[in-house]
């Protein structure tokens, strides 16, 4: 059958061996509702659904089903076991070295430095400044800065307090004070 070029032709499960349909079966009983449904898509797939009408069916989206199925192509059984539900970039990638040495330095300056009504950080006002001021390459989380902080084994309450006052007797001030 042709399709025009902004339609690719659907997708179907290749065909289940003995081993696999008894499992997919016994899926179709298991308390796991990730499981459940997985086994529903595979044999609806089997029975030539396709994936438009597998989603409408299982109240899912279509694009689920289409990845439901390939990976079943390439995976086989593993596709009922879930996946890992941790993000797939981590800090480490929008944070090298140079950046989180640039983030420190950020920290030791003022928030109203950079136009800020505050004088204390938060982490979500470090990320915004950390965009702003091309730290980071894209905007990112409060959580994210966090992490970026631990790498550099420094905690989120030590470095709130990191701000010095450009009062030549700050230095003085703050020891009479902390002391």
């Amino acid at each position: 059958m042709w399709y025009p070029p902004s339609m690719r032709p659907p997708i179907y499960v290749r065909p289940f061996t003995s081993a696999e349909q008894q499992v997919i079966d016994a899926g179709l009983r298991s308390p796991d509702a990730f499981v459940l449904r997985r086994c529903q898509i595979l044999l609806a797939s089997a029975r030539g659904d396709h994936a438009r009408l597998i989603a409408q069916r299982l109240g899912c989206d279509d694009q689920t089903v289409r990845n439901v199925i390939h990976r079943f192509n390439s995976d086989g059984l593993a596709v009922l076991t879930p996946g890992s539900s941790a993000p797939k970039r981590t800090p480490h990638a929008v944070f090298d070295p140079a950046r989180r040495d640039q983030l420190r330095a950020l920290l030791h300056q003022s928030p109203r430095t950079f136009g800020k009504k505050t004088s204390v950080w938060t982490l979500d006002t470090v990320a915004e400044v950390a965009y702003a001021e091309g730290i980071t390459p894209r905007q990112v989380s409060g959580e994210t800065i966090r992490n970026a902080l631990a790498q550099l084994h420094v905690r989120w309450k030590r470095a709130k307090h990191w701000i010095t006052s450009p009062d030549p007797a700050y230095a003085r001030k703050k020891s009479h004070v902390t002391a």
